[in-house]
């Protein structure tokens, strides 16, 4: 099994010190005995939705430059400075590895002074497994810094109560739903002038009695906070509940914290807050119950939720003073977007880009509301939408996902998703050899150049792709795994999806061998693949496309679409294909990025356009600002219909990428190709953020010419890829900044030279 932090275990456990260990791509910190807990926990397993309270006093001669921290929990935690938060929501779900935790850094020397200063910790254990989440077992957490921290007090928080009116959120979910008592939901806790010797509840924390694991400190920032934000359409000041549930729309599908303020006449009023969704999918999600105490009061919750709506239940005769939302999110930027003369699929690429940051924050998630969970079928096509959207920092929770991946490797080889986690451990074949594969790993190195991260994973990659067998013809032997998933949906032709995604692992296995210096791989590799086409086309083409002879129907969309990137299929094949893909429709949004993709690389953008606007039509219209797990929602869809599905939003990087033709042709974006496929479309604008700068493009179609306008950063090279016409040998006509240039043919076309900064092209 990959695990970085294997060999360094035993050290910590005999010495008990803090180490610091620098690994080629990571810094791990290993710790054990600062580890802290509260006293009447040790000995035994916490349970779930613990919440603890914890200060310590630092006292200071004068305010520091810096005052670095390393802090790990099980699990999320709020850090309090002189009584101001420092940290909202600090922690990740667990775990690294499958022994490994995650450790934040945190300086906090602007929140000190002179003189006394309280560092508070709020600590949720979430204490359950799920999708996302290896549970630990002991709620605890480990502060390391500067000597000057002294000891801490810890007590249990008494306003945190275990709600069991139910239902709870389903068994996917680590989370509880999170229970407050207003009456005890004080925060003179976190202050300096409050007396310890006042409150019995407070006792001195002790060791923990077992070591959680080593620490790996934290791969991605601290999650971006939006602010506090008031409802487009609130209510009406001073408003007196009369017991009914309000429900606001908010702006877009979000991560948020509700929160409000209120007079109640009396305590211990229930009021229940949830989302439109909380029923995302199908099961419960999370919800939040707060008690009042009388008089006025503000509340906000501490566990994010997310929908288009919040559904706020008050009781009769409570007044409410203000409502709203705080956002938050991961702390990237938008540094991408696409529009053209179409309308429709503009709101088709926006609603994609709002689908993908709404499912990135601990990890790449399929949905944010039934699972949290990071499965890698989505994943692949999340990362490769991210390039197109976002700014570099969208990148580290990619890498930090790799490590996961391959740190849970099996001893037998295998790996699964999601991970972490839990109460999940089954392998579905199809989905790793995605994540492994040509539109996987590979596609995340060529556009980061991050070679580091290939090198680490090498090993582990290594060891999967062997694990696969093949037969004397050189197909692949499905492997069952704990679940044997193709796809959603129905006729499905099972045996050629695993020939597809088994080459296209071959082809992204063979391309990062390559480049780690394994020639001797890369060509076993190689060799497979070509044994494999041979072997496909041999046995399973027709004049209908390629389909095996059991397959009852006709042939499978998904199937034709993983002929064509392998390049099983032959220019001549191209046309059965295409009427295939232009009649046959049973293709998830999962599949259907790679059908679009298809498409495109056959040269019909057309086609491509028509398919995506007619699969797309109910979400393009719907009022919702995200896009769904299947064609419908709920019964209508797949496997419970959330409304928000990461796997749906491929056609955003089919957009950027192939339409408007923005690429890399080096890895990390080291030059830059254009290679616009419009179609009828009559204007294209797009721009992509490279470690450079921005590239923008601006294409428009003019006397039977496509003209474009080029923005590239400063000393980016680049290139022109212009295909062949159909049906003829005439070389395409180019000129650069008002000059006829010549092009050199070459895979996928004729290529002419883009020197930084070009501004003028023509096309004819």
């Amino acid at each position: 099994m990959f695990d970085p932090l294997s060999s360094f275990g035993s050290i910590v456990t005999r010495l008990g010190i803090f180490i610091a260990v620098t690994l080629p791509t990571q810094t791990v910190v290993l710790a054990q005995a600062d580890w802290r807990t509260h006293p009447a926990l040790l000995g035994h397993q916490t349970p779930p939705d613990t919440w603890l309270r914890a200060r310590t006093q630092v006292k200071l001669d004068a305010p520091p430059a810096t005052f670095p921290l390393t802090i790990a929990a099980d699990t999320k935690y709020w850090l309090y400075v002189n009584g101001v938060m420092a940290v909202r929501e600090g922690g990740l779900k667990q775990g690294p590895t499958p022994t490994g935790v995650y450790a934040d850094t945190v300086d906090i020397a602007r929140f000190l002074k002179a003189g006394d200063n309280v560092i508070a910790l709020e600590l949720w254990h979430l204490g359950k497994e799920g999708f996302s989440h290896r549970n630990l077992g002991r709620a605890a957490w480990s502060v390391t810094g500067p000597p000057e921290l002294r000891e801490w007090w810890v007590a249990r928080d008494p306003s945190h109560f275990r709600d069991t009116t139910g239902p709870a959120p389903n068994y996917r979910l680590p989370e509880s739903n999170i229970a407050i008592d207003g009456r005890l939901n004080g925060t003179d806790w976190q202050q300096v002038d409050y007396v310890l010797s006042q409150d019995v509840a407070f006792k001195r924390s002790v060791p923990l009695d077992t070591a959680l694991g080593a620490l790996v400190l934290r791969p991605i920032p601290q999650w971006k906070d939006f602010g506090r934000k008031p409802f487009p359409d609130p209510l009406p000041k001073d408003f007196i509940s009369t017991g009914d549930t309000l429900s606001l729309k908010l702006p877009y599908n979000a991560q948020i914290t509700p929160f409000f303020a209120i007079d109640a006449p009396r305590a211990g009023m229930r009021v229940d807050v949830r989302t439109d969704n909380y029923r995302g999918g199908g099961p419960p999600n999370v919800r939040t119950v707060y008690l009042t105490r009388e008089g006025t009061q503000f509340f906000e919750t501490p566990g994010w939720m997310n929908g288009h709506a919040v559904r706020f239940h008050f009781p009769k005769g409570i007044t409410i003073r203000d409502l709203g939302f705080r956002e938050s999110g991961y702390a990237t930027e938008r540094a991408g977007g696409f529009t053209s003369g179409d309308p429709r699929l503009d709101t088709l690429w926006e609603k994609a880009a709002r689908t993908l940051y709404i499912t990135m924050r601990d990890s790449y998630m399929d949905c944010p509301d039934r699972e949290r969970a990071q499965w890698w079928g989505d994943v692949v096509i999340e990362l490769g939408e991210a390039f197109y959207t976002f700014d570099s920092a969208s990148t580290l929770l990619a890498r930090k996902g790799f490590q996961e991946l391959f740190a849970w490797q099996r001893t037998d080889s295998t790996i699964f998703s999601p991970v972490p986690a839990g109460n999940w451990d089954q392998e579905l074949p199809t989905q790793m050899l995605a994540s492994v594969g040509y539109y996987g790993l590979w596609n995340y190195y060529y556009f980061s150049g991050d070679k580091a991260l290939v090198e680490e994973v090498y090993p582990a990659l290594d060891r999967y792709i062997k694990l696969w067998q093949v037969d004397e013809e050189g197909l692949v032997i499905p492997r069952k795994g704990g679940w044997t998933w193709g796809d959603w949906g129905e006729r499905k032709d099972l045996y050629l999806l695993f020939q597809g995604w088994y080459g296209l692992a071959l082809k992204g296995y063979a391309e990062s061998a390559e480049l780690t210096s394994h020639t001797a791989d890369a060509a076993w590799a190689r060799a497979r693949m070509a044994k494999l086409r041979d072997a496909v086309r041999a046995k399973y083409y027709t004049p209908q496309g390629y389909v095996t002879p059991k397959h009852e129907f006709a042939p499978d969309d998904r199937v034709q679409a993983l002929a064509v990137l392998n390049d099983w299929a032959t220019p001549d094949q191209y046309e059965a294909l295409r009427q295939n893909l232009q009649s046959v429709f049973q293709a998830s949004p999962y599949m259907e990025r790679y059908v679009l993709e298809a498409l495109m690389q056959m040269g019909y953008p057309d086609d491509a356009i028509t398919r995506m606007k007619q699969r797309y039509a109910k979400m393009i219209d719907s009022d919702l600002t995200t896009l769904w797990e299947g064609w419908g929602l709920g019964a209508e869809g797949f496997g419970g219909g959330t409304y928000n599905h990461a796997w749906s939003g491929g056609p955003l990087t089919v957009m950027s990428q192939r339409i408007a033709g923005l690429t890399p042709a080096a890895p990390g974006w080291g030059k830059y190709r254009l290679a616009p496929q419009l179609g009828s479309l009559q204007n294209v604008e797009a721009y992509a953020p490279t470690p450079s700068g921005e590239l923008r493009v601006k294409w428009r179609w003019v006397d039977n010419a496509t003209v474009g306008e080029v923005s590239a950063p400063p000393g980016l090279e680049g290139e022109l890829l212009v295909a062949a016409r159909k049906g003829t040998k005439r070389v395409p006509k180019v000129w650069v900044h008002g000059r006829r240039v010549s092009g050199e043919p070459g895979a996928g076309g004729f290529r002419y030279p883009l020197v930084a900064g070009t501004r003028g092209v023509r096309i004819k």
